[in-house]
Protein backbone atom coordinates (compact mmCIF):
# COMPACT_ATOMS: atom_id res chain seq x y z
CA UNK A 1 0.00 0.00 0.00
CA UNK A 2 1.17 3.20 -1.32
CA UNK A 3 -0.16 5.56 1.72
CA UNK A 4 -0.24 2.76 4.73
CA UNK A 5 -0.80 4.78 8.04
CA UNK A 6 -0.65 7.91 6.63
CA UNK A 7 -2.46 10.91 7.95
CA UNK A 8 -4.00 12.75 5.05
CA UNK A 9 -6.69 16.08 5.04
CA UNK A 10 -8.77 16.01 2.29
CA UNK A 11 -10.79 19.11 1.82
CA UNK A 12 -14.12 19.17 -0.37
CA UNK A 13 -14.34 15.18 0.35
CA UNK A 14 -17.81 14.94 -0.33
CA UNK A 15 -18.18 15.05 -3.51
CA UNK A 16 -16.83 14.74 -6.77
CA UNK A 17 -12.53 14.77 -6.82
CA UNK A 18 -12.28 15.44 -3.34
CA UNK A 19 -14.48 12.60 -2.56
CA UNK A 20 -12.36 9.70 -5.64
CA UNK A 21 -9.42 11.25 -3.25
CA UNK A 22 -10.56 10.06 -0.16
CA UNK A 23 -11.76 6.57 -1.52
CA UNK A 24 -8.17 5.89 -3.30
CA UNK A 25 -6.46 7.33 -0.71
CA UNK A 26 -8.30 5.10 2.18
CA UNK A 27 -7.64 2.29 -0.56
CA UNK A 28 -4.06 2.37 -0.43
CA UNK A 29 -4.17 2.45 3.72
CA UNK A 30 -4.23 6.13 4.59
CA UNK A 31 -6.23 8.00 7.19
CA UNK A 32 -8.14 10.54 5.90
CA UNK A 33 -9.79 13.38 7.27
CA UNK A 34 -12.18 14.71 5.07
CA UNK A 35 -13.16 18.37 5.66
CA UNK A 36 -16.29 19.52 3.93
CA UNK A 37 -19.42 22.31 4.30
CA UNK A 38 -22.21 19.78 2.65
CA UNK A 39 -22.97 18.06 6.06
CA UNK A 40 -25.31 15.63 4.03
CA UNK A 41 -22.95 14.82 1.25
CA UNK A 42 -20.33 14.50 3.96
CA UNK A 43 -22.89 11.87 5.94
CA UNK A 44 -23.27 9.83 2.86
CA UNK A 45 -19.47 9.66 1.92
CA UNK A 46 -19.06 8.72 5.46
CA UNK A 47 -21.71 5.72 5.36
CA UNK A 48 -19.65 4.65 1.83
CA UNK A 49 -16.52 4.15 3.55
CA UNK A 50 -17.64 2.70 6.89
CA UNK A 51 -15.32 0.08 6.25
CA UNK A 52 -11.87 2.32 5.95
CA UNK A 53 -10.44 4.60 8.36
CA UNK A 54 -12.27 7.86 7.31
CA UNK A 55 -12.91 10.72 9.60
CA UNK A 56 -15.63 13.35 8.65
CA UNK A 57 -15.11 16.82 9.66
CA UNK A 58 -17.76 19.51 8.86
CA UNK A 59 -16.25 23.31 8.55
CA UNK A 60 -16.27 26.21 6.55
CA UNK A 61 -12.17 27.00 5.07
CA UNK A 62 -13.08 30.38 4.40
CA UNK A 63 -12.59 30.82 7.80
CA UNK A 64 -9.43 31.09 9.74
CA UNK A 65 -10.50 30.60 12.89
CA UNK A 66 -12.34 27.52 11.49
CA UNK A 67 -9.55 26.37 9.91
CA UNK A 68 -6.81 26.98 12.83
CA UNK A 69 -9.54 24.88 15.41
CA UNK A 70 -10.16 22.06 12.62
CA UNK A 71 -6.20 21.36 12.28
CA UNK A 72 -5.45 21.30 15.83
CA UNK A 73 -8.13 18.58 16.20
CA UNK A 74 -6.46 16.79 14.04
CA UNK A 75 -3.02 16.96 15.42
CA UNK A 76 -3.92 16.13 18.69
CA UNK A 77 -6.36 13.14 17.41
CA UNK A 78 -3.42 11.81 14.95
CA UNK A 79 -0.09 13.59 16.23
CA UNK A 80 0.81 14.52 12.45
CA UNK A 81 -0.40 15.41 8.97
CA UNK A 82 1.51 13.62 6.12
CA UNK A 83 -0.11 14.90 3.29
CA UNK A 84 -2.45 18.00 2.91
CA UNK A 85 -4.36 18.04 -0.42
CA UNK A 86 -6.54 21.66 -1.05
CA UNK A 87 -9.16 20.25 -2.75
CA UNK A 88 -12.25 22.13 -1.82
CA UNK A 89 -13.11 24.85 -4.34
CA UNK A 90 -16.65 26.69 -5.92
CA UNK A 91 -17.02 28.46 -9.68
CA UNK A 92 -17.90 32.05 -9.78
CA UNK A 93 -20.96 32.72 -12.82
CA UNK A 94 -18.19 33.21 -15.41
CA UNK A 95 -18.38 36.66 -14.59
CA UNK A 96 -15.70 39.10 -16.30
CA UNK A 97 -14.42 41.62 -14.69
CA UNK A 98 -17.20 44.15 -15.43
CA UNK A 99 -19.84 42.22 -13.99
CA UNK A 100 -18.35 40.68 -10.80
CA UNK A 101 -19.45 42.12 -7.68
CA UNK A 102 -17.33 42.44 -4.44
CA UNK A 103 -19.31 39.65 -2.79
CA UNK A 104 -18.80 37.33 -5.44
CA UNK A 105 -15.31 38.41 -5.67
CA UNK A 106 -14.78 38.11 -1.80
CA UNK A 107 -16.44 35.21 -1.72
CA UNK A 108 -14.52 33.24 -4.62
CA UNK A 109 -11.09 34.17 -3.03
CA UNK A 110 -12.03 33.53 0.00
CA UNK A 111 -12.76 29.56 -0.84
CA UNK A 112 -10.38 29.16 -3.48
CA UNK A 113 -7.25 30.97 -2.22
CA UNK A 114 -7.80 32.09 1.39
CA UNK A 115 -8.94 28.50 2.49
CA UNK A 116 -5.94 26.67 0.98
CA UNK A 117 -3.40 29.62 2.24
CA UNK A 118 -5.06 29.04 5.62
CA UNK A 119 -4.43 25.30 5.71
CA UNK A 120 -1.22 25.15 3.99
CA UNK A 121 0.14 27.70 6.92
CA UNK A 122 -0.98 25.78 9.89
CA UNK A 123 -0.17 22.38 8.00
CA UNK A 124 3.68 23.77 7.73
CA UNK A 125 4.14 24.38 11.44
CA UNK A 126 3.04 21.03 12.03
CA UNK A 127 5.06 19.56 9.03
CA UNK A 128 8.61 21.14 10.28
CA UNK A 129 8.06 20.00 13.76
CA UNK A 130 7.49 16.48 12.61
CA UNK A 131 10.48 16.48 9.62
CA UNK A 132 7.99 17.48 6.12
CA UNK A 133 5.66 15.85 3.99
CA UNK A 134 3.65 16.54 1.14
CA UNK A 135 0.83 19.31 -0.37
CA UNK A 136 -1.33 19.22 -3.46
CA UNK A 137 -3.20 21.87 -4.49
CA UNK A 138 -6.13 21.34 -6.92
CA UNK A 139 -5.93 24.38 -9.65
CA UNK A 140 -6.96 24.43 -12.99
CA UNK A 141 -5.42 25.16 -16.41
CA UNK A 142 -7.98 28.44 -15.27
CA UNK A 143 -4.71 28.90 -13.11
CA UNK A 144 -3.10 28.79 -16.50
CA UNK A 145 -4.68 30.58 -19.28
CA UNK A 146 -7.37 33.48 -19.01
CA UNK A 147 -10.52 32.54 -20.01
CA UNK A 148 -11.63 29.37 -18.23
CA UNK A 149 -14.05 31.11 -16.15
CA UNK A 150 -14.55 34.08 -15.29
CA UNK A 151 -12.69 37.00 -13.87
CA UNK A 152 -12.78 35.81 -10.02
CA UNK A 153 -12.22 32.18 -10.77
CA UNK A 154 -9.23 33.08 -12.67
CA UNK A 155 -7.73 35.00 -10.26
CA UNK A 156 -8.06 32.65 -7.80
CA UNK A 157 -6.41 29.84 -9.40
CA UNK A 158 -3.22 31.49 -10.52
CA UNK A 159 -2.93 32.49 -7.02
CA UNK A 160 -2.75 29.16 -6.39
CA UNK A 161 -0.38 28.06 -8.24
CA UNK A 162 1.75 30.75 -7.31
CA UNK A 163 1.07 29.77 -3.56
CA UNK A 164 2.54 26.36 -4.85
CA UNK A 165 5.83 27.24 -5.95
CA UNK A 166 6.58 29.32 -3.24
CA UNK A 167 5.49 27.14 -0.93
CA UNK A 168 7.61 24.32 -2.52
CA UNK A 169 10.61 26.65 -3.33
CA UNK A 170 10.68 27.67 0.14
CA UNK A 171 10.16 24.62 1.97
CA UNK A 172 12.50 22.63 -0.42
CA UNK A 173 15.27 21.70 2.18
CA UNK A 174 12.68 21.06 4.99
CA UNK A 175 11.13 18.40 3.86
CA UNK A 176 7.90 19.81 2.42
CA UNK A 177 6.66 18.96 -1.04
CA UNK A 178 3.85 21.02 -3.07
CA UNK A 179 2.44 20.30 -6.27
CA UNK A 180 -0.65 21.72 -8.44
CA UNK A 181 -2.67 19.79 -10.82
CA UNK A 182 -4.25 21.40 -13.16
CA UNK A 183 -7.08 19.61 -14.35
CA UNK A 184 -8.79 20.77 -17.79
CA UNK A 185 -12.82 19.52 -18.13
CA UNK A 186 -13.31 17.20 -15.53
CA UNK A 187 -17.24 15.74 -14.70
CA UNK A 188 -17.90 17.42 -10.89
CA UNK A 189 -20.63 18.70 -9.10
CA UNK A 190 -19.12 22.25 -9.08
CA UNK A 191 -21.74 23.71 -11.77
CA UNK A 192 -23.88 23.59 -9.07
CA UNK A 193 -22.00 26.54 -7.39
CA UNK A 194 -23.18 28.74 -9.95
CA UNK A 195 -26.14 30.59 -9.69
CA UNK A 196 -26.73 33.21 -12.59
CA UNK A 197 -23.86 32.78 -14.80
CA UNK A 198 -23.15 36.01 -17.39
CA UNK A 199 -24.18 34.96 -21.17
CA UNK A 200 -21.61 37.14 -22.23
CA UNK A 201 -18.83 35.98 -20.00
CA UNK A 202 -20.31 32.33 -20.77
CA UNK A 203 -20.34 32.55 -24.29
CA UNK A 204 -16.38 33.58 -24.19
CA UNK A 205 -15.51 31.05 -21.76
CA UNK A 206 -17.10 28.58 -23.49
CA UNK A 207 -16.05 29.61 -27.18
CA UNK A 208 -12.49 26.98 -26.91
CA UNK A 209 -14.95 24.17 -25.65
CA UNK A 210 -14.81 22.81 -29.63
CA UNK A 211 -10.99 22.17 -29.04
CA UNK A 212 -11.28 20.12 -26.25
CA UNK A 213 -10.23 16.30 -26.44
CA UNK A 214 -12.64 14.71 -23.96
CA UNK A 215 -14.06 15.34 -20.27
CA UNK A 216 -12.15 13.50 -17.51
CA UNK A 217 -13.93 11.71 -14.88
CA UNK A 218 -12.89 12.83 -10.76
CA UNK A 219 -11.61 9.06 -10.71
CA UNK A 220 -8.75 10.23 -13.27
CA UNK A 221 -7.40 13.30 -10.61
CA UNK A 222 -7.98 10.98 -7.76
CA UNK A 223 -5.09 9.45 -9.46
CA UNK A 224 -2.63 11.43 -10.35
CA UNK A 225 -3.05 13.00 -6.52
CA UNK A 226 -2.14 9.13 -5.41
CA UNK A 227 0.83 9.58 -7.43
CA UNK A 228 2.01 12.76 -5.79
CA UNK A 229 1.60 12.20 -2.54
CA UNK A 230 3.44 9.16 -2.65
CA UNK A 231 7.14 8.52 -2.57
CA UNK A 232 7.09 7.74 -6.67
CA UNK A 233 6.79 11.55 -7.10
CA UNK A 234 9.46 12.00 -4.31
CA UNK A 235 11.61 14.18 -6.95
CA UNK A 236 8.86 16.42 -7.97
CA UNK A 237 8.63 19.47 -6.11
CA UNK A 238 6.96 22.90 -7.67
CA UNK A 239 5.63 21.31 -10.26
CA UNK A 240 1.68 21.90 -12.00
CA UNK A 241 0.72 18.98 -13.87
CA UNK A 242 -1.99 19.64 -16.45
CA UNK A 243 -4.41 16.78 -16.86
CA UNK A 244 -6.57 17.76 -19.67
CA UNK A 245 -6.18 15.11 -22.56
CA UNK A 246 -4.05 17.65 -24.46
CA UNK A 247 -6.87 20.29 -24.40
CA UNK A 248 -4.20 23.09 -23.86
CA UNK A 249 -1.80 21.43 -26.51
CA UNK A 250 -3.95 23.20 -29.10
Amino acid sequence: MKLKDKITIVTGASSGMGKEIARLYLAEGAVVYGIDLNKERLDVATKEFSNADFQPLVADISQVEVVENILEQIIKSAGRIDVLVNNAGIMDDMLPVGEVSDQLWNKVLAVNLNGPMYLTRKAVKQMLEQGGCNIINIASIGGLYGSRAGAAYTVSKHGLIGLTKNTAFMYALKGIRCNAICPGAVATNIGETMRSPSQFGLERAMSGMATNPKTGEAVDIASIALFLASEDSKMINGATLVADFGWTAY
